[in-house]
């Protein structure tokens, strides 16, 4: 049956974000430039959209690159790893990196406490 489609089937549209709330990564060194936090020792105030800074002017502050090896890592609030990937994995794939952080450290915090409750065994 012919329905004007080449067998794809039809895919949501994907929710866009505004890019002036996306962080930016420095391919040198690491450093994440986020838009909520700014750079205090750069006097830039939160808020500040990296497309708003002096692409002359603004260097990394660790590693003093240029804007130029910055690379857009999206919001803060996106699921780490590649986008097909994330509905595979008990849900797991959909959290945050902060959430990922809480569910292994705590999932440690709550194993070094069980281990220590064998000392309480006689």
């Amino acid at each position: 049956m012919d329905n004007g489609h080449d067998g794809e089937e039809e895919r949501a549209p994907e929710q866009t974000s505004d890019p002036d709330t996306h962080r930016f990564e420095c391919r040198s060194c690491g450093f994440v430039y986020d838009p909520e936090e700014g750079i205090a020792k750069l006097a830039i105030v939160p808020g500040t959209p990296f497309a708003s800074l002096d692409p002359i002017g603004f260097r990394c502050p660790v590693c003093r690159s240029r804007v130029g090896a910055f690379r857009d890592i999206g919001p803060r609030n996106k699921p780490s790893g590649f986008e097909e990937n994330l509905n595979f994995g008990l849900g797991v794939n959909k959290l945050t990196p902060g959430q990922k952080n809480v569910l292994i450290f705590g999932g440690f915090a709550l194993a070094f406490a069980f281990f220590l409750s064998l000392y309480s065994l006689r």
